[in-house]
């Protein structure tokens, strides 16, 4: 009963931080554009750091809001209306399929974030995006590319969640703020 309630409630807090998280880096998109509408238009000299800063914005705030959408189940669902609710075997049949077919996305990914099509930890998505440099920002690549890994972790920490018992809650609409 304990680990139950750490999953779920590891999953509680992580919702609230990728929430609050995603928040903050739609609204450092919608900054970033209109700074970047204003100098082009008003100043006809835009800064050349604005989309970039935009556009990994917009990365952040889609894979976070994959997680948010995935943990109060407002994601897509196909044949939703089809099974039956829970305790019916059609019902559970279908968390079966779902659950795989998360896993089946999430788990290769994750994998390959850190290791290599040969095995190594060198040749990883991470490892290669840490040798490149964004042009505009001087930051490593890795600052941006760690939203991949990050997003899926956290999905596959909601769907513990899900296998321990966590309900969506009903009003899963107003929950995304």
């Amino acid at each position: 009963m304990k680990m139950r309630h750490f999953i779920i409630s590891t999953s509680d807090r992580l919702h609230l931080v990728m929430r609050r998280t995603a928040v903050f880096a739609v609204c450092l998109m919608f900054v970033t554009v209109v700074v970047q509408i204003i100098a082009r238009y008003i100043f006809s000299s835009p800064p050349v750091w604005t989309e970039d800063v935009a556009r990994y914005a917009m990365v952040w705030t889609g894979l976070l809001g994959a997680t948010l959408s995935f943990k109060t189940q407002s994601d897509a669902v196909l044949m939703q209306s089809v099974f039956p609710e829970p305790p019916h075997t059609l019902a559970i049949f279908a968390k079966a399929i779902q659950s795989a077919a998360v896993l089946t996305f999430i788990l290769p990914v994750i994998y390959f974030c850190f290791i290599g099509l040969k095995g190594g930890f060198a040749k990883g998505y991470l490892a290669r995006q840490s040798g490149l440099t964004a042009d505009t920002l001087g930051i490593p690549m890795v600052w941006i590319s760690v939203a991949v890994p990050l997003s899926m972790i956290i999905i596959l920490i909601h769907l513990f969640a899900r296998w321990a018992g966590d309900v969506a809650p009903e009003d899963a609409a107003a929950q995304l703020d």
